[in-house]
């Protein structure tokens, strides 16, 4: 990646802020960088800080970072005229405003949410976490936890470009860490999973953050119903999702519809949106419940309450917790 490569910025949902933004090389491992550049600069520029990724960075050349940087900067006027007038010659205080209000909020947040949720499944007896859409995550580099195997599930050329990047890094795959290379939004294999050292009869919690917006409400039952068909009582899921006010809902800087707006441009469409009350229905048809759903507010509460800076909950986002009985 260069300076002249042009960036789909990663939104609520892991999606794609395109504006001045698209891709000549790999797209989804553009997006795995501007995802792990969301997190390192969370490291090294905010206080306090709502999700240590310490190991981002590591993924990262001194060139991505300052390239995402820079065109990060370049896409204010996109997202706001007024403010890209406002902090006009000020490229430091740009970025902060672009990653405070557009880029990094739900990724953060969810991130920290989920993880908290995993280590308490892990320390209840889960002995199996799977990662659906894993991209750059570094949970494996820095939890080693005894008896727990995560499998990394996510496309094979975004597979292979953190496989790569893991090498030029200069970090060892964990012993504990197993890839699964699958669509999982088109191809549903447990096979796969399976080949992987995945075990049917463990218990398991899933991640999948930043994926349903892209997912009918048939395929993302229909991914919940293979997955949790045949697992233990006590398996439990954590996703992100927007409600039904998602194409109503303008946000602060209309930033809920520029992201529905490059989405589209992107040629990935935000396409579900649902009622807590609807979800909540639907994981019950697979006979899952929901332990805890967190709203806008919930998460606001919970992660931005104590901050000075523009981070703060996406509008529409919400996050669940779901526990097969």
């Amino acid at each position: 990646m260069n300076k002249d490569d042009k960036i789909r910025f990663p939104c609520p949902g892991e999606s794609y802020f395109v504006g001045v933004l698209t891709m000549k090389n790999n797209e989804s491992s553009l997006t795995s960088l501007v995802s792990a550049f969301s997190r390192a600069y969370h490291v090294k520029e905010d206080r306090p800080i709502i999700f240590n990724d310490y190991v981002a960075q590591d993924f990262l050349s001194i060139e991505e970072y300052q390239a995402i940087s820079t065109n990060m900067s370049n896409g204010i006027a996109f997202f706001s005229p007024e403010m890209a007038e406002q902090l006009k010659g000020n490229n430091e205080a740009i970025l902060k405003w672009v990653t405070h209000i557009q880029l990094s909020p739900t990724p953060l947040a969810r991130a920290a949410y989920a993880e908290n949720v995993v280590l308490n499944e892990c320390q209840l007896g889960a002995e199996q976490y799977v990662i659906l859409g894993a991209g750059l995550d570094t949970f494996a580099w820095r939890h080693d936890l005894t008896n727990v195997t995560v499998f990394e599930v996510d496309h094979p050329s975004t597979q292979s470009f953190k496989i790569e990047r893991l090498q030029q890094a200069g970090y060892e795959v964990p012993s504990h860490l197993k890839f699964v290379a699958m669509d999982f939004t088109k191809e549903l294999s447990l096979e796969k999973l399976v080949s992987a050292g995945f075990d049917m009869s463990k218990k398991t919690v899933f991640s999948m953050l930043g994926v349903t917006y892209y997912l009918t409400k048939d395929v993302f039952q229909q991914l919940i119903h293979v997955f949790f068909k045949d697992l233990p009582k006590g398996s439990s899921i954590i996703f992100d999702f927007a409600d039904e006010h998602l194409f109503l809902e303008a946000g602060i800087f209309n930033r809920v519809q520029n992201m529905i707006q490059m989405a589209q441009a992107s040629g990935e469409p935000m396409k579900f949106a649902s009622a807590p009350s609807d979800i909540e229905k639907l994981l019950a048809n697979e006979k899952l419940l929901v332990y805890e759903h967190l709203s806008p507010q919930d998460i606001q509460n919970q992660f931005f309450s104590n901050r000075d800076d523009n981070l703060q909950a996406f509008e529409t986002i919400h996050y669940i917790h779901a526990v097969k009985q």
